[in-house]
């Protein structure tokens, strides 16, 4: 028998209990905020006009669990934004696993890095509760229908002027035979994945994204994508915005002239955000500098030196009220010597982490790994409701919805 429900219950069908149950968090007020109208009225009865929503999205590829270069460069200015965050804002970070597919990639192997990139995005603070939507860009088939389509309107000219695209073919030029390497060693998604970024963007309305240096000449072709879809079918898309947030260049323990990376075979040019304070202490003291013990900032000179008064100055935010920058930090220092300077990088490194490792495994453990399964399909769900907002409107104007009917 079919049971029927009250007007009451009917708009709670289909949702989760979690969601049921959950009190009136962020999320639930940027949703009453979003449905308000344009304008207020202050106390004195005068018409003022209301502050437009943010709609905030960045991504990160599947690497497993993230190091100090990824969380200092960019996931810590995600809880920042997610904590700034006004009620009617939006923000969605995505663990971009498609991604992370142009390069080979063993199944079992990006399975477990999806995971320990979801935990350590929780694990450093983001949080659903705080109206952060977070989920697997594979979960949301929205974003490869809008691929496609901005596909048939991307510039190949321009996507060729890509300098990661360019680096690539220099990288498989070596023989001088520009079209074998292009054809043979290089990959389509290789090409065309900035066109699956700008898709990742626009699907979402997104008008601001927070990006390094490295990536605005993405965001400026996500732009470009916006632009020739407007003008060759109807004005839909959301061109986003550049969000500056202060991004220090953390460079390699054991080579200070290169970025801190994962693909570097020496395990101790990086620090894992999860790594114990003994292997924190023990990387930071064995770091590459120079032959000379006085603590200076020369960047140029004494890259290795410059670098760890980067990590101190970075991670000395929560000890001071106006954090100094790494030359302040080296005046400071005049007459400490090297292993001085290290021990209190050690030590505020330490600091900065406190806490990630012993939440990351108890949130890749909890409820024997069915909770981060809860939270990314609960993520994946709002993120497709919103994608999918704006692919009625594009399928519409491409000539693939039902559009207006004919009466």
């Amino acid at each position: 028998m079919r049971q029927t429900l009250c007007a009451r219950c009917r708009p709670l069908a289909g949702l989760t209990r979690r969601q049921v149950i959950r009190p009136a968090t962020q999320q639930q007020r940027r949703n009453e905020s979003t449905i308000s109208s344009d304008v207020s009225t202050d106390e004195q009865g005068e018409v003022t006009k209301k502050r437009k929503p943010n709609v905030i999205f960045s991504g990160i590829q599947p690497t497993g669990v993230p190091h100090l270069g990824n969380y200092l460069g960019a996931l810590r200015q995600w809880r920042k934004l997610q904590d700034d965050a006004e009620p009617e804002d939006r923000l969605l970070f995505s663990v971009v696993d498609l991604h992370a597919i142009t390069m080979p990639q063993d199944a079992k192997v990006l399975r477990l890095r999806r995971r320990e990139m979801l935990a350590a995005l929780l694990a450093i603070g983001l949080d659903p509760e705080k109206g952060s939507t977070i989920f697997f860009q594979s979960s949301v088939p929205q974003h490869t229908e809008l691929m496609w389509i901005l596909s048939c309107t991307a510039s190949m000219g321009y996507l060729g002027r890509m300098t990661q695209w360019k680096s690539k073919i220099q990288m498989n030029n070596k023989a001088g035979d520009l079209e074998d390497a292009a054809m043979t060693n290089l990959k389509l998604g290789l090409f065309s994945y900035p066109v699956l970024q700008a898709a990742d963007i626009l699907v979402h309305r997104a008008t601001h994204v927070p990006v390094g240096d490295d990536q605005r000449q993405h965001l400026e072709f996500a732009r470009e994508c916006a632009t020739n879809f407007n003008h060759t079918f109807k004005n839909i898309l959301v061109p986003p915005e550049t969000m500056t947030t202060p991004s220090p260049r953390i460079m390699s323990l054991t080579h200070p002239d290169s970025k801190m990376s994962k693909s570097t075979p020496n395990h101790r040019s990086r620090i894992i955000i999860t790594a114990p304070p003994n292997e924190i202490r023990s990387r930071i003291m064995s770091a590459v500098t120079d032959s000379h013990n006085g603590v200076t900032y020369d960047p140029e000179m004494r890259p290795g030196v410059a670098n760890l008064l980067e990590l101190l100055s970075q991670c000395n935010n929560a000890q001071e009220s106006r954090p100094l920058a790494p030359d302040e930090l080296a005046r400071q220092l005049s007459g400490a010597s090297l292993k001085d300077l290290k021990e209190l990088v050690a030590e505020a490194v330490c600091i900065e982490l406190r806490g990630v490792r012993d939440r990351h495994d108890e949130f890749l453990n909890r409820k024997g790994g069915k909770w981060l399964d809860e939270i990314e399909a609960e993520g994946a769900e709002v993120a497709r409701r919103n994608a999918e907002e704006t692919m009625r409107m594009v399928r519409d104007a491409v000539g693939l919805g039902p559009g207006a009917r004919l009466i």
